[in-house]
């Protein structure tokens, strides 16, 4: 559940230095050890650069700077969406009692 976007670019040294790194971000997936640049949070967000350094961002952050991430950067791999799977995953179901069950109680009280 890992989004990657990757900007085309020329086939020239750098670039393909810039991919090379890239993959080599891809081969792993971001874990708790992984913290947010700007606060220290989780990271969910790896951003690399033309410069073929990384970014690492909280889902906060990366919203916040999303747009002009996309103008500067070469491969953007989310994985924000861990986090809708976790939230989902995490729901407990508290069973409702019948309403003879509760009259039951009322009229034991």
């Amino acid at each position: 559940m890992t989004a990657f976007w990757t900007r085309d670019r020329d086939t020239n040294a750098e670039s393909e230095d810039a991919t090379a790194a890239g993959a080599r971000a891809r081969s792993r997936r971001l874990t708790a050890v992984d913290r947010c640049d700007r606060c220290g949070a989780q990271a969910y967000v790896r951003v690399l650069l033309p410069s073929r350094l990384e970014l690492l961002f909280c889902a906060h952050h990366n919203r916040q700077y999303a747009s002009a991430l996309a103008d500067i950067a070469v491969e953007i791999q989310d994985e924000t969406m861990r986090l809708a799977c976790y939230a989902l995953f995490s729901i407990r179901v508290i069973p409702i009692p019948e309403a003879s069950d509760r009259a039951k109680r009322v009229a034991g009280s």
